[in-house]
Order: structure tokens, then C-alpha cells, then sequence
């Protein structure tokens, strides 16, 4: 019965997303392709405390977590080669649903002390006027974020470090708990300041590996991209087989980019900059990036491996990718793993929790600072919690979470969709 409810939930959001994808790259003109604009977009103005680059990198820091690691690795476990393939198609198409999100987290944003703060939960407010669908997206999100998106990564981290360590997972999961609150307890700026030295770190580490092993396997690559095709479309398995791969094809592309699910808009808004189209652009190539270099990296990195030697129960998915880079480095592969693990879900664990204060703080406009505390020890309890619990409950929890979410904020920007248009006006004559 649930997996009934979940094929059903995630149907419909994926004709959300990908029919929404599918409207604003013909309604914009195919802004997702302006690739020449995306890279001016990061001219920085001195006087941005926060610049469009700092605002990516936070956006980076959510997505990319094991969304890219365990959660690709997952796909290509449970629904083949060919997931790959949709998770680029995917990503293509609904990245101008990032771009049209973030043009509204600007739009709608509202000042926060010395900082901004916006979002999905913002503009359905006050552009929609819809104040108990907001409230309920804020109340999803931060259920998401704090129950869910950040306990699978704590579940990641303790999987990967006692699957080659001998020690007890809940010790892992409290040093974790113990430097994130650490972490979050200075505030926005110190999260920025975080995510924007660790994402670039993390992302050059893993791409410099990626590549070493991409040389040394290059006589696979060919073979590699024929089987992810013929993958995608197997006659063979036409009908619930294809079908099957699309849907995780999706779902995986979606829970590593979250193009479509309005959390870029959070970290969009973060940004001093009054220029929207430059900041949707600037989250763009934040998909681009996740999809086309980390998740497809990693990709291949398991599709060179002999991975389907594997038999694996309660699965985490990142068990395939520390044995894929095992295959290929030996003990080395591990301990770049456990780094690039480490880097990875916890940027997305600050990042994470960041989104769901500034879902609270919508929630309740005059939130109590013991509130904010509250909320900042809930967060470091359940990363003890997500530590030790069943990687395959958390992953059920999420799917579902993601789905609701995509569909509300889909909806959401398809009908505000003409001011997203007017700002992309606005912006083609200033320029």
C-alpha cells in the first residue's frame, strides 16, 4: 500500500516538474541554454555582503550531499544503468524550474536583521495570497530538512565511516551532532561563510579524482555511455521496465539537484543582490554542475566497478559507491571517500538546517529566540537519531517529503509565472 501511494505521489510530481520544465523553457526562451550569461553572473559587487556566488554555494552545499554520492549510486542499483540518462534529461529540463524559483526568491524576500531571508513559503504568501498553503509548504520543508534530508545524511556519514572502521555508529553520530551545533549556533553569515569554503574544496577533490579514474578507465567510457542509453530505452523491458528507470531516473535527479523544489530559492534570497535573473542563473549552473559533473562522476566511477557482484539488504547506497572506489584505488579510494562524505553531508546538513530556520521564521513572524534554540537542539538530537535508524525508512520518508514539496512550489511558480517573465524583461533591457 505504500509503495502504491509512493509510485502514485511521485506520477504526479513528476508531470509537475517535468511539464512545468517543459513551459518555462519555451515561455523563457530557453534561458536554461544561456550559458555565456550564467557565467557573468558572478561578477561580484563590492558592496554584496552576501554575493550571488555565496548564495550558490549554499544552494550547493543542500544539493550536493549524498544525493550525489549514495543517491545516484541507488538509482543505478535498484533501477539500472539507464537512470542515468534521465537524471541528465531531468536535470536539463527542469533547471529553468530553479531559475524560475530563485527569480521569485528574490522578488518576494524580505529583510532579516542585517540579512535577507525568502523562499517558496514567501512568495506563496504574498504572491499567490495564499497564507495556509505557504504555512503548510514551511511545515513540510522543515520536516524535510531537519527529520529528513539531514538525518539521511548522518545516516551516510556513520555508514561509510564504520563500514571501515570498527566503531560503535552513535559515537560517530555524536561528533557530528557535536560540531554542527557548533556550527549552527553562529547564525547565517557563520553557514555561509562555512558552505563557501568547504563546497569549492569538496567539489575540486572529488572532480580531480573522478578524473584520474575516467583516465584510467578510459577505454570503458565508450562502453559505459552505450550501456546507459540502451539502458534507458531496453525494448526488451518496454513497459513497467522503462517506466520503472524513468521514475528513479527522476526521483534521484530531483533529490540531488532539488531543481523544482524551491529550497534554491532559500538559499537564493540569502543573496544582496537585486538582480533576480542573474541569481536564477547562477543556480542553473549549480544544477548543471551537480547533474553533469558530481552525480555523473559518480556514475561512473560504480558503472567501472564490478558492482553487481553485490548483495545488499537495507541498503544506504553508499555502500556501492565505497566499494566502487575501492575497486578502483584500493584503501585509498575509502579514506577520499570518507573526506569527500564528510565535506559533503555536512555542508548539507548547515545548509539544511539553515532552510528550516527560515521556514520557522516564516511560521511564526515573531519567533522567540528559545524557539531558534529549540529548533537548533531538535536538529542535533535527530542527526544522533539518523546515525542508527534504517537507512531504508529515512529513504522512504524523503521520497515522499520531496514529492509533496515539488508539487506545491510547482504550482506556485506556474502561477506567478508571468512575474517571472516581467523580471526576465526587465532584466534583457537592462543589459
Amino acid at each position: 500500500m505504500f509503495k502504491i501511494f509512493n509510485s502514485i505521489l511521485w506520477s504526479t510530481a513528476i508531470v509537475f516538474l517535468i511539464g512545468g520544465g517543459l513551459y518555462f523553457t519555451v515561455k523563457l526562451k530557453f534561458i536554461q541554454l544561456k550559458f555565456i550569461k550564467m557565467f557573468k553572473s558572478f561578477k561580484h559587487n563590492p558592496n554584496e555582503k552576501i554575493s550571488p556566488f555565496s548564495a550558490l554555494t549554499m544552494a550547493l552545499a543542500a544539493r550536493i550531499g549524498v544525493g550525489s554520492l549514495a543517491g545516484i549510486a541507488l538509482a543505478i542499483y535498484t533501477g539500472g544503468p539507464g537512470t542515468v540518462f534521465w537524471i541528465w534529461v531531468s536535470s536539463i529540463i527542469t533547471s529553468v524550474n530553479s531559475f524560475s524559483e530563485s527569480v521569485l526568491g528574490i522578488v518576494y524576500r524580505e529583510k532579516d536583521g542585517d540579512v535577507h531571508k525568502g523562499g517558496p513559503a514567501y512568495y506563496i504568501s504574498k504572491g499567490l495570497k495564499n497564507n495556509t498553503l505557504a504555512k503548510i509548504y514551511a511545515l513540510i520543508i522543515i520536516i524535510a530538512y531537519i527529520f529528513g534530508f539531514m538525518t539521511i545524511q548522518a545516516n551516510t556519514i556513520t555508514t561509510s565511516i564504520s563500514n571501515y572502521i570498527n566503531i560503535n555508529p552513535l559515537i560517530i553520530g555524536i561528533i557530528l551532532a557535536s560540531i554542527t551545533a557548533y556550527s549552527i549556533l553562529k547564525g547565517v553569515k557563520q553557514i555561509v561563510s562555512l558552505t563557501n569554503k568547504l563546497v569549492p574544496v569538496m567539489g575540486l577533490v572529488y572532480v580531480f579524482l573522478s578524473i584520474y579514474i575516467v583516465v584510467a578507465n578510459f577505454e570503458q567510457l565508450g562502453s559505459i555511455l552505450t550501456l546507459i542509453l540502451k539502458s534507458a530505452f531496453d525494448i526488451k523491458s518496454f513497459g513497467i521496465g522503462i517506466i520503472t528507470t524513468f521514475i528513479i531516473g527522476i526521483q534521484r535527479g530531483v533529490f540531488s539537484t532539488e531543481a523544482g523544489l524551491g529550497s534554491g530559492a532559500i538559499a537564493s534570497s540569502t543573496t544582496d543582490s537585486k538582480d533576480a535573473v542573474k541569481i536564477g542563473l547562477t543556480q542553473v549552473l549549480g544544477i548543471y554542475f551537480t547533474s553533469f559533473v558530481v552525480c555523473t562522476a559518480t556514475a561512473f566511477i560504480i558503472l567501472t566497478s564490478d558492482y553487481t557482484s553485490l548483495n545488499l539488504t537495507n541498503i544506504n547506497g553508499i555502500e556501492i559507491t565505497q566499494y566502487a572506489l575501492q575497486y578502483h584505488l584500493n584503501d585509498l579510494g575509502i579514506l577520499i571517500l570518507i573526506f569527500s562524505i564528510l565535506s559533503f553531508a555536512f555542508s548539507t546538513i548547515i545548509a539544511g538546517y539553515y532552510y528550516g530556520e527560515s521556514n520557522l521564521k516564516f511560521l511564526d513572524k515573531n519567533v522567540k529566540k528559545s524557539h531558534i534554540l529549540i529548533l537548533k537542539i531538535l536538529t542535533v538530537i535527530l542527526l544522533v537519531i539518523g546515525s542508527i535508524i534504517r537507512a531504508s525508512i529515512i529513504w522512504s520518508i524523503v521520497d515522499i517529503l520531496v514529492a509533496i514539496m515539488a508539487v506545491i512550489n510547482m504550482y506556485a511558480i506556474y502561477n506567478l509565472r508571468d512575474v517571472v517573465k516581467k523580471e526576465l524583461n526587465k532584466h534583457n533591457k537592462n543589459i
